[in-house]
């Protein structure tokens, strides 16, 4: 669901119970937030500084695959802050007027946070630079000779920038993030942790076994493993299950086709698609994704990560290859050589 806000900004408003599900979940300090050890310890520097300093935290941007907690890192920033937080997206602020209506309604050292920022129109991006650096915001009024620049002077904020494709990210506005961070996969002991405290809050009986098939599952991701206990949730509810355990959690993902290892259907069509009609590659993600019959994009930007993660694919010059670890997991019989080329 989409909703105005007061500015006539479009912000995407989850509902029912997909927001309840989505807001209880979230950590509201870096104390209660799971994993990200690195990243925690120096942000909790950073904020202190800054607290200190009476001063708003640096722009920051956060960037990694999705679901790994970078929305929820920016609301932790501005709850540790004290100050509030306004929330927009990359490709719903589509001219200039938008941003500006944005950036005139903030409070003194307030966050702001867009999501997908590599998505933002360059004209955007042009208004946003002397924003960041200096809190100004220049307005040009008119067209031709009588066009003339009005200056409108901005109170002090955060941004915070969430990507999930850092590289199309342009030059001179990456380089304006004064902090940069990267989100990087969960083991599975750390899902297993939020598993648990998800568990608790949503009052959902899960033994020891139920968590770690769960976690096995989560592709490495908080925002899947969430999803897969709220799947086997209702399974459990609709069976009468009392308490959730590893065959229960087997049953129920088995239903919806996410193997041990978290293959789902589509991962498991691209694999095929490389070992079977093309030998193993090498083949170009051009082909795997028509093969599939999904867009290009989806194919790299949702399966290609996972499965390199999991030591099935690896990239080459020549394009993508499956590797013996694959070969093995489908039950084909491997015949390519040790060496499978040059990872990139």
């Amino acid at each position: 669901m989409v909703k105005k806000n007061k500015n006539g900004i479009l912000n995407p408003i989850l509902g029912g119970e997909d927001f309840e599900f989505d807001t209880n979940l979230r950590p509201k300090a870096l104390d209660e937030y799971i994993g990200q050890k690195r990243l925690k310890e120096n942000l909790k520097i950073f904020i202190e500084a800054a607290k200190q300093r009476k001063e708003p935290l640096e722009h920051l941007l956060f960037y990694g695959p999705p679901g790994l907690g970078k929305t929820t890192m920016a609301n932790i920033i501005a709850c540790e802050m004290g100050v509030p937080i306004r929330t927009s997206s990359g490709p719903l602020i589509e001219r200039a007027g938008d941003l500006a209506a944005i950036l005139t309604n903030l409070d003194e050292r307030s966050v702001l946070f867009i999501d997908e920022i590599h998505r933002l129109p360059r004209i955007v991006e042009e208004v946003l630079y002397p924003a960041m650096e200096d809190c100004r915001l220049d307005i040009v009024i008119g067209k031709g000779p009588s066009a003339r620049t009005i200056t409108i002077n901005l109170p002090k904020f955060t941004l915070v920038g969430a990507t999930t494709r850092a590289g199309l990210l342009t030059g001179p506005l990456r380089d304006r993030f004064g902090i940069t961070f990267r989100m990087d996969y969960y083991p599975p002991e750390e899902l297993a942790l939020i598993i648990k405290r998800s568990a608790k809050i949503l009052h959902i009986q899960i033994d020891e076994g139920g968590v770690g098939e769960i976690a096995g599952r989560s592709r490495g991701t908080p925002r899947v493993a969430n999803r897969l206990l709220k799947r086997v949730r209702d399974y459990a509810q609709v069976k009468n299950v009392k308490v959730i355990s590893k065959d229960v959690v087997d049953y129920s993902l088995s239903m919806l086709e996410i193997d041990y290892k978290g293959l789902d259907v589509l991962d498991r069509k691209v694999m095929q698609v490389v070992i079977d009609q093309y030998g193993g590659g090498p083949v170009g993600i051009e082909s795997i994704a028509v093969a599939v019959g999904e867009e290009s994009d989806t194919v790299e930007d949702v399966c290609e990560p996972f499965l390199i993660q999991l030591g099935f694919m690896i990239r080459t010059p020549q394009g993508r290859k499956a590797t013996a670890a694959a070969y093995k997991h489908f039950g084909k019989e491997y015949r390519g050589q040790a060496d499978q080329g040059k990872l990139l």
